[in-house]
């Protein structure tokens, strides 16, 4: 095997000095990245271009982390906000991953340098894990981190990952808040603390969440079993508000890709799915509701179309 496209599939990345032990010389290695074969994604740091293509932003941002970390040393600096988050696999959204995130353990000062972002905070040894040889603060200081630079949205997407991942209690994320809570743009953090909640298991049901609440819907109840006269669980609603008569699931591309099996048609899957919405139906004589993204892009009208449907309801 091709020792650098090995060291892409095990790290994601090789360096300008590991692709000239394997006989590159620079200008050979500036022909690769002409010829598009090598993509270079930070100074001295490339990746086979046809593995780069395949990976996602966050599996993007996962490498960079990787380089940055190698560049600078491991014992001068460890992962924190978006780029913790990121290494400890808490999804997150609505925040750039153009750039790492490090806070120094060396005493250096904040600053901005190419694409990284170098934070100055007080920490302990007790903070900082080893995740598959990342030095990484822990989820949820990761996350207040992120917070105090997000929005209150993005804030409440990463908390509520954080609790489903199991990868922090609310106890850890109250813990880190009262530590951090005077640190700049963390006091609008108590609304996401409150409302986070490990029982929605997507972005897109907890963007559904902050929607509801920033409008003044009703909070709804998470994960609602649907169980028939046998009791017998027949299916399971992303919200539910009982009391107005009426279910809501956020469908998302990703629930349908999840459901198709091999040998399923895409048609199939939908068909499945709304026979399954029938039945639910029926069972509890409540109406549904569905959110897609595009929703959340036009929130006031979404909102005023969840609030007519509650109040008929």
């Amino acid at each position: 095997m091709d020792p650098l496209r090995y060291l892409c599939e095990q790290r994601g990345y090789f360096t300008r000095a590991m692709a000239r032990e394997v006989g590159y010389d620079d200008k050979a290695v500036s022909l690769m990245v002409r010829k598009k074969h090598w993509h270079r994604f930070r100074r001295g740091y490339y990746c086979l271009t046809d593995i780069w293509k395949s990976l996602d932003p966050v599996s993007r941002h996962l490498v960079r982390c990787r380089a940055v970390l190698h560049s600078l040393g491991g014992e001068r600096v460890a992962l924190s906000h978006v780029s913790g988050l990121v290494a400890h696999g808490i999804d997150v959204w609505g925040y750039p991953l153009d750039r790492v995130h490090v806070t120094r353990l060396d005493g250096a000062s904040s600053r901005l340098e190419g694409d990284v972002v170098h934070h100055r905070g007080a920490s302990t040894s007790a903070e900082i894990v080893e995740l598959d040889g990342l030095r990484v603060f822990a989820p949820a200081r990761c996350a207040i981190e992120h917070g105090t630079r997000a929005t209150s949205e993005s804030a409440l997407v990463s908390f509520d990952a954080a609790l489903r991942a199991r990868r922090c209690t609310i106890e850890d994320l109250a813990a880190a808040f009262q530590r951090m809570g005077d640190w700049p743009g963390a006091r609008h953090l108590h609304i996401p603390l409150r409302m986070a909640d490990g029982a929605a298991e997507s972005v897109g049901e907890s963007r559904g969440r902050w929607l509801f609440w920033s409008f003044g819907l009703p909070a709804p109840l998470l994960q609602y079993e649907v169980r028939d006269e046998n009791g017998d669980l027949r299916g399971i609603c992303d919200w539910c508000w009982p009391e107005r008569r009426t279910m809501g699931e956020f469908d998302g591309r990703s629930k349908y890709g999840r459901l198709l099996r091999p040998g399923i048609e895409p048609g199939d899957v939908v068909f499945a799915e709304k026979r399954r919405e029938d039945e639910l139906r029926e069972l509890t004589g409540m109406s549904m509701v569905r959110l897609v993204w595009e929703d959340y892009e036009r929130p006031r009208i979404t909102a005023a179309r969840l609030s007519r449907l509650l109040g008929a309801a």
